[in-house]
């Protein structure tokens, strides 16, 4: 079938680059070993082989790792030696470390990770905060993107582009480093952490990477879903993502308002125990709402007074086309527009192929669908059906400038795209 002729895909391409690392812990002192998991006599053997060399020989050791791994990296020193203090719970009593054996023994307890190596995909995407050079008529944007590296763990990382007038996009080019934020304060409590990350100011927007940092997320942060939240014109930006343990998943919510600082929060009640929550982006009826997918087969629309508490919900779509019999679920925030809110969805067909559809809500009452797409929007070609995950399209938001929805994606769960999307023309498609 042909591709829609109101959609425009681009050749923008963003796909994983390993050379891209961060350092990330190490720890020998917890890895199973043997038949003793907790065995923790591995760090402090590490400890005093460095403490056993003489001042000369850490100095050299220590040059040499430097002329390896500085380059690659923000304040290498002051990370080993951060790194360090860390472990000293995990060390037995010792005497107290030069500046130089503590920067050596600190780079014992790191390892670089490649974040993107594997993925780049799932993209969303919000107006700049910071709209400062935006070309006339046009529009600076934060692109979120979700990426694998070793051991299947999701990461979230960023990049910063331009929309021209006429809708033409360019995209940033990537800082040479990656880093970690540092955490600036934790709160632990009944629905577990509640964490604040700041990253430097002096760290371009593509440098910042989120990795992982509660026990909840321990094995991905995933798919999160950004959308610009505007308040009594107070702009916030929201994601919801996925939390994966290793054992369980959940929903919970990423709130920033310059993409330097972020607070990271558990959601709860009975519709944050799934996957693919998405907020719209302003309060309806003096309520925040959410468009949701509780049961893994239909989109629900439930409601909160309080942004944290999601319970019960109202069932809106169901699977109803052949290219969306095995489940359909939403691709991020609904967009407002004059004719209604326009929410972009995915639907599973036969062969498990994931194509990318649209619903039109009221605006008053979201519950009521005024329109739908009988074939999707966004299906994979030829081109796009190879990856990590084949037959794959897939967006975490979309978001309108000026008569044109821009809409990046996923092919296959490995590399990114854009399209753009005439709205008038998807109206009369829909309504047709």
């Amino acid at each position: 079938m042909s591709q829609p002729t109101f959609l425009n895909r681009q050749a923008l391409y963003l796909r994983p680059d390993p050379a891209r690392v961060i350092v990330r812990p190490f720890k020998p002192a917890t890895e199973p070993r043997d038949l003793n998991p907790t065995d923790k006599t591995r760090a402090n053997h590490i400890v005093d082989r460095v403490l056993a060399l003489d001042a000369e020989t850490i100095a050299s050791q220590l040059a040499d790792v430097l002329e390896n791994f500085d380059g690659r990296h923000r304040n290498l020193l002051e990370t080993f030696e951060a790194r360090a203090d860390v472990m000293e719970q995990a060390l037995a009593a010792h005497c107290s470390f030069s500046k130089a054996q503590c920067q050596l023994i600190g780079a014992y307890f790191l390892n670089e990770y490649s974040f993107e190596a594997s993925a780049l995909f799932n993209p969303s995407i919000v107006p700049h905060p910071d709209q400062s050079g935006a070309p006339a008529g046009g529009m600076r944007f934060v692109l979120s993107l979700r990426a694998i590296g070793e051991g299947h763990v999701s990461s979230l990382t960023f990049r910063a582009g331009t929309i021209a007038a006429d809708g033409g996009l360019t995209v940033d080019p990537t800082a040479r480093l990656a880093s970690s934020p540092r955490i600036s304060r934790r709160l632990t409590g009944p629905e577990g952490d509640h964490v604040e990350l700041t990253f430097n100011p002096e760290e371009d927007l593509s440098e910042r990477v989120i990795f992982p940092v509660t026990d909840s997320q321990s094995n991905g942060i995933e798919d999160a879903r950004f959308v610009e939240f505007s308040d009594d014109g107070r702009k916030t930006y929201y994601a919801t993502y996925t939390a994966y343990s290793g054992r369980a998943i959940r929903s919970e919510l990423i709130e920033t308002s310059d993409f330097m600082s972020f607070r990271l929060a558990p959601l709860k009640g009975t519709a944050a125990r799934n996957k693919g929550m998405a907020l719209f982006p302003r309060k309806i009826g003096g309520k925040y709402a959410m468009i949701a997918r509780q049961d893994n087969e239909n989109l629900y629309l439930i409601y909160s007074d309080d942004l944290y508490t999601w319970d019960g919900g109202q069932a809106i779509l169901k699977p109803q086309f052949p290219w969306e019999f095995v489940q359909i679920g939403n691709c991020g925030s609904p967009i407002e527009l004059d004719e209604g809110w326009l929410l972009l969805t995915h639907g599973v067909g036969p062969v498990r192929k994931y194509s990318i559809g649209a619903a039109l809500l009221d605006k008053k009452d979201p519950s009521r669908v005024l329109a739908r797409s009988r074939e999707p929007l966004l299906r994979p070609e030829a081109s796009e059906r190879e990856g990590y995950v084949p037959n794959v399209v897939y967006t975490c938001g979309a978001m309108r400038h000026n008569d044109q929805i821009i809409l990046p994606y996923a092919v296959s769960d490995t590399f990114s795209n854009f399209a753009t999307i005439k709205i008038s023309a998807l109206m009369q498609a829909m309504k047709s």
